[in-house]
């Protein structure tokens, strides 16, 4: 084996045009070494990161010999960076991007961890998010701001913030994602990638949780190619032992389901305001011409989406995700030796802590109950429609200050603050439904817009499909951000 110091045979520009499969092709001919790929890693991480700032620990070890330790899989060799959220990988440090649990190490893998292994990738660091994964900014006290590589100083979104700007810029073709609320979508909307978030319980939370979220979190990846978010997906869809339960799969493999979805979908379509908050009429136009492009493929298409209260869910929202706040944080702190306070949380997460003593057991039991009345809800409209067509965030990306948890808004308006943008995403985990955002057109102001496909749950093979057909239709392969790899210098 070649040493993995020694000069890349891989140059980093050409690292970072190559997804996934093509990494994992070249490393399963012989024709480049997982050692070289990790060099080639390190060289376009040590060009970009220092401008974009998406990840914020290395692991030395991966560099110093990658081959140890890889298990065989799809995408043997391929880097790969997991997000600061969720205590996965055993003997890697978690810290929520907070102060509070500044150098905690995660104890063991858990089912994740296990699953991402399997594909074969090699993990070689840890992206940013923004604290406790709460804001639209991976912008935070501990670590600083994460550029937006399409424009710097502007935000990636969040909280998978880190790793699309890690995966936009090209410093790895594929990285951990995970999503409550829109937190893989919102980024691969403001970075131009894609962000697949699959349905409920498609990816194992365990062994330490049943489910994630209450059901509405699941882990996934953000990736620049289709193809890529296939054979990650088909890798971390496998049950594991005590998951609550096994929901529907398709016939075969989601890698198959590159070819299209098999069958003419029938498809809604909307870019009208969920809120009292516009949507950017770029924004609108470019899912107008996505339906066109759709029903010119051969579906069925049809302006038509569901329709729910958007101000109740986020009242519903805000009394479940945020009950027993500030339990949580005091678990966290008693594990650091910290205490909550000013010089441990930023601003916001500090007013949800003191918010959160005066949540409720009976809003709580409430806010469950509304769940299932809008899933219920939702769920009609999708017994006639197989796909909501929309787009994934209203605004094209903003400047990093304007979200984050470092801000004084109130928790009664933080969440409203934020679906000003957000506000197609969060009805998909509510109804456990899977949905992907697409980088399908740019705007005048140089910005990705990204175009949301949600589907029935458990139907993940439609997104699979129909993202394939647009990618040749509407392609984005060689498109990429001012802050790319391959345009910085040397």
């Amino acid at each position: 084996m070649k040493d993995a110091a020694a000069k890349p045979t891989l140059s980093a520009a050409e690292y970072a045009t190559l997804d996934g499969v093509a990494l994992a092709e070249m490393i399963a001919k012989g024709q480049v070494t997982v050692a070289e790929v990790a060099a080639s890693a390190r060289a376009a991480i040590d060009r970009a990161n220092p401008a974009i700032n998406a990840l914020v620990e290395l692991y030395e070890d991966r560099f110093a010999t990658p081959e140890a330790g890889l298990q065989p899989g799809p995408l043997y060799g391929v880097p790969f960076a997991i997000k600061d959220e969720g205590n996965h990988f055993g003997g890697r440090k978690c810290e929520n991007a907070s102060r509070l649990c500044e150098g905690y190490v995660v104890p063991e893998d858990d089912n994740f961890a296990r699953l991402v292994k399997s594909s074969g990738v090699n993990l070689i660091g840890r992206s940013h998010t923004p604290e406790y994964s709460m804001a639209l900014s991976a912008d935070t006290v501990l670590y600083g701001a994460t550029s937006n590589p399409w424009k710097l100083g502007y935000s990636t979104s969040g909280s998978s913030g880190g790793a699309a700007a890690a995966v936009a810029s090209g410093m790895v073709p594929i990285a951990h994602a995970s999503d409550l609320g829109g937190s893989t979508r919102g980024p691969a909307a403001w970075c131009g990638t894609v962000g697949l978030h699959p349905s409920r319980g498609r990816v194992s939370a365990g062994p330490n949780e049943s489910e994630s979220g209450f059901g509405m979190a699941q882990s996934s990846v953000l990736t620049r190619t289709m193809r890529d978010a296939a054979v990650m997906l088909e890798s971390l869809s496998k049950p594991c032992p005590g998951d609550p339960f096994i929901i529907r799969r398709p016939h075969g493999s989601y890698v198959d389901y590159l070819e299209g979805p098999g069958r003419r979908l029938k498809i809604g379509w909307s870019a009208h305001s969920l809120i009292d908050a516009p949507v950017d009429r770029e924004i609108a136009a470019t899912v107008q011409t996505t339906a066109h492009q759709l029903e010119a493929l051969g579906h069925h298409v049809e302006e038509a989406s569901p329709t729910f209260d958007m101000v109740e869910m986020d009242r519903m929202l805000t009394d479940l995700w945020y009950f027993q706040f500030d339990k949580y944080l005091d678990c966290l702190g008693e594990r650091s030796g910290r205490k909550v306070g000013p010089d441990t949380v930023e601003r916001a997460t500090l007013m949800f802590y003191e918010w959160s003593k005066a949540r409720t057991i009976d809003a709580y039991f409430k806010a469950m109950e509304d769940l299932n009345r809008f899933r219920r809800q939702i769920g009609v409209w999708f017994a006639d429609y197989d796909i909501w067509l929309s787009p994934t965030c209203a605004q094209v990306s903003q400047p990093n200050g304007v979200y984050g948890m470092n801000i004084d808004v109130p928790p009664e308006e933080f969440l409203q603050h934020e679906q000003e943008t957000c506000q197609f995403m969060v009805w998909a985990n509510v109804c456990g439904a899977p949905a992907i955002s697409l980088p399908l057109a740019l705007h005048s102001n140089g910005l990705p817009i990204g175009v949301q496909l949600g589907a029935k749950p458990g139907h993940e093979e439609h997104l699979i499909g129909l993202g394939a057909q647009l990618e040749q239709a509407m392609p984005w392969a060689g498109r990429t951000p001012p802050l790319h790899v391959s345009k910085l210098d040397k």
